[in-house]
């Protein structure tokens, strides 16, 4: 067994990524002279919350071609911002980031602020996200723990403490191993290790420039951590969508700006809380969310009610209206019903 002084282990680490590390339209070539910008960092660090990679490359690149600055997308229009977002799901995340965007511009001069402290009195920036920026965007020596980290981590040190209880020995563990010279390069070294070789399952440990100094793979544990909690079911609930179709348009109406879906364009309906499905529909589709499953019914009116405000929106400009996807299943359910 092999146990990594911190310099040892990031000096390791480091040479591993410099030759394997994965190229993301966000990040600068480790090693580079260049300093990245901080609101391209900000920003894939807010769309990678709880999305993949691979979902956010399309929208990052969209964004920043369309807003190619923080002052661009605090000048920009709420419903605009929401449409681009359409799909990328967790919609808070869309407010928060145009109220975020608004306080860099008018309160710091359009300029992120540089410590972590500073950083989380931002809208939408919590711990993770602020010592992401930290460390990626400035240089700061800040210990960043994203769902990767956690699981190279609690290997590393072999801990068998279900999450989340476990974070805290997770983040002790990382702290002493953090470099004061490029602790954004090893940041991005070690959510790189996780996701393409220390991954959830069949780890290449052969391939791992600190395995052996693992603890979870010396001890044959290594697959079965981080140890996670049992999931619970979700519970199903019902709902009703409106649907009112006039001269080649539909009836659209904009959510509440707080809650589910909030500011997003939407099929008027209910609150989403029978406990039975509606009995008589034109379409049903099925949605899940965070917390609960959706079956949501789909029922042809002939006129919106007439104290509802909304707007007819032609049934041929739909695609590019920034629906959400469980809208967009909405109408795609519709056009099979009309065939």
């Amino acid at each position: 067994m092999s146990v990594h002084s911190p310099a040892t282990f990031a000096a390791r680490l480091l040479a591993w990524y410099d030759a394997h590390a994965r190229v993301l339209p966000w990040r600068m070539p480790p090693g580079s002279a260049a300093r990245p910008d901080p609101y391209r960092v900000w920003l894939a660090e807010i769309m990678l919350q709880q999305t993949t990679v691979a979902a956010v490359a399309g929208y990052f690149a969209r964004f920043t071609q369309r807003w190619p600055t923080v002052a661009a997308l605090a000048a920009a229009d709420d419903g605009d911002v929401m449409a681009a977002w359409a799909g990328l799901g967790y919609y808070a995340r869309a407010r928060n980031l145009m109220a975020c965007a608004r306080a860099v511009v008018s309160g710091h001069g359009g300029h992120f602020p540089e410590e972590e402290a500073a950083l989380r009195t931002l809208p939408g920036i919590g711990d993770y996200s602020a010592a992401a920026i930290a460390a990626i965007a400035f240089g700061r020596p800040a210990v960043v723990v994203d769902a990767n980290i956690e699981r190279v981590m609690a290997r590393q040190a072999a801990i068998t403490q279900p999450l989340p209880a476990a974070k805290r020995a997770i983040r002790a563990a990382l702290a002493p191993l953090v470099p004061r010279d490029r602790p954004g390069d090893f940041a991005q070294a070690l959510m790189d290790l996780g996701a393409t070789v220390c991954t959830p399952r069949a780890p290449q440990c052969a391939a791992c420039p600190v395995a052996d100094a693992c603890a979870a793979r010396i001890a044959g544990i290594a697959d079965t951590l981080p140890v996670k909690p049992a999931k619970r079911d979700k519970p199903m609930r019902h709902g009703t969508a409106w649907w009112s179709e006039r001269g080649g348009a539909l009836w659209l109406v904009r959510r509440p700006p707080r809650g589910m879906l909030g500011g997003m364009l939407a099929l008027p309906g209910d609150d989403w809380r029978r406990d039975t499905p509606v009995a008589k529909a034109s379409a049903n589709i099925a949605h899940s969310f965070t917390h609960f499953d959706l079956r949501l019914a789909i029922v042809r009116r002939a006129e919106p009610d007439a104290d509802e405000k909304g707007q007819w929106l032609p049934l041929n400009a739909l695609d590019a209206a920034g629906l959400p996807t469980l809208y967009r299943k909405a109408v795609a359910a519709m056009r099979e019903d009309d065939e």
